[in-house]
């Protein structure tokens, strides 16, 4: 049994939140931030960094662009300023996370990675432990996302390589590897674009494809093809809906098959839903691929195989082709780390995203809440913000209401 002293000091380290804690101060954590207030909810964010949305300020490139129209991408309660361009550029987006948690007065607490989240069955409370102290509250909300952290593939020989070998979510500029022969793996947006930019400096991307990938354009006829998608949903089947937009795509795109782009069997929109893989919503790459050069610079933009080996300085394909490479770039994608801290509780898979699908993985049990694990973008977080702030508001009222009616009968007792 401890000391009065080391009781003093543990309880010292214990922070009581009133209202929910919220792991997280990206978009997510900051729409049901602002949504609980609304409510009249008070809360508390604690982010591992040092500043909101860490991931768009630190680990995203500088020709990044919103590939959406910003009305897709709006948190609730506060909309992008009107000025924005139809595509918001990513200091854009920036800027208007950092206006909108100043509107709503939000303050998080920073520096504070959590280690571990527990619930107390005994006490009916969450103990969230950071580094630097426990943070205990009957609700907790994590805003963590799909994309906390980088996954990195195991590739035969990476640790023989003798250049420079990243992630996306260290890459920001092709002036990085002007005329360097770079293999960039993966075929997603981030692969594409990462692929064109490196083109604008006269390097020399071989990209490489491991999966099948469905490529749209970013708009058909003038109009968002998301946007499209969602109007066609009100009315269509969601096959449907998938069968039109891969005519139109075939027919403004082509058959990116004979390109090396093989599509999946599924339909882009459904595939979506129910894997979380999104379509290439094309940006200029597929051109790119198309010619085999790039304008004012005639560089190549080849697409190859899967990598079966690298070595000090060849790449050898499943195909038996070899090139000689100087760089590579890991645009491999993101994961959740909810099952790195998150303890006893069987709420998400062991890859990190809620075991209930859309529309309802926003709640688990024993005040546990998620945030931005949709599968469906900015607008996934909007739909569980609003519904995660109105479901803790009405217990907060409940309880407000108990005390203050037990508050009156002690007054009458007395």
């Amino acid at each position: 049994m401890g000391s009065c002293k080391d009781q003093e000091d543990k309880l010292a380290k214990c922070v009581f939140v009133h209202g929910p804690i919220i792991v997280g101060a990206g978009p997510s954590g900051l729409a049901v931030s602002a949504c609980l207030s609304q409510q009249g909810v008070p809360s508390l964010i604690l982010e591992k960094s040092d500043c909101i949305a860490s991931l768009w300020q630190y680990k995203t490139y500088d020709r990044l662009k919103l590939h959406l129209p910003k009305h897709f991408c709006e948190l609730p309660l506060l909309g992008f300023p009107e000025n924005f361009p139809k595509y918001p550029t990513k200091h854009q987006f920036i800027a208007y996370v950092e206006s909108y948690a100043s509107h709503f007065s939000i303050q998080p607490r920073f520096k504070q990675a959590v280690q571990q989240a527990v619930f107390d069955h005994s006490g009916g409370f969450w103990k969230v432990q950071t580094q630097d102290f426990e943070y205990i509250s009957k609700w907790l909300i994590i805003a963590t996302g799909e994309n906390a952290e980088p996954v990195t593939p195991e590739i035969a020989g990476i640790e023989k390589f003798n250049g420079p070998v990243v992630h996306t979510s260290e890459y920001k500029s092709g002036s990085e590897f002007r005329n360097q022969r770079v293999l960039v793996v993966g075929c997603g947006n981030s692969g594409m674009e990462v692929s064109l930019d490196l083109c604008r400096y006269n390097a020399i991307p071989h990209m490489v494809v491991r999966n099948t990938v469905h490529v749209l354009p970013r708009e058909m006829f003038g109009f968002s093809t998301f946007g499209i998608a969602m109007t066609l949903l009100k009315w269509l089947p969601l096959r449907l809906v998938d069968k039109i937009l891969l005519l139109i795509a075939n027919l403004t795109l082509g058959n990116t098959d004979q390109l090396g782009l093989r599509r999946p069997k599924t339909g882009p929109i459904e595939l979506k839903n129910f894997t979380g893989k999104t379509p290439v919503l094309d940006v200029g790459a597929l051109s790119q691929i198309k010619s085999g050069k790039i304008k004012l610079t005639s560089i190549a933009f080849q697409v190859m195989e899967g990598v079966k080996e690298i070595t000090k300085n060849v790449a050898r394909f499943t195909d038996g082709q070899e090139k000689e490479i100087d760089a590579v770039i890991l645009a491999t994608g993101y994961k959740s780390n909810v099952p790195s801290w998150l303890k006893g509780n069987d709420f998400f898979t062991k890859d990190g995203m809620p075991k209930t699908p859309f529309p309802d993985g926003w709640k688990g049990e024993n005040g546990l809440y998620t945030v931005g694990f949709t599968r469906r973008g900015l607008q996934g977080t909007s739909y569980d913000a609003v519904k995660i702030a109105q479901d803790i508001a009405e217990q907060w009222r409940t309880i407000k209401d108990y005390k203050n009616t037990h508050h009156v009968i002690l007054l009458a007792k007395s």
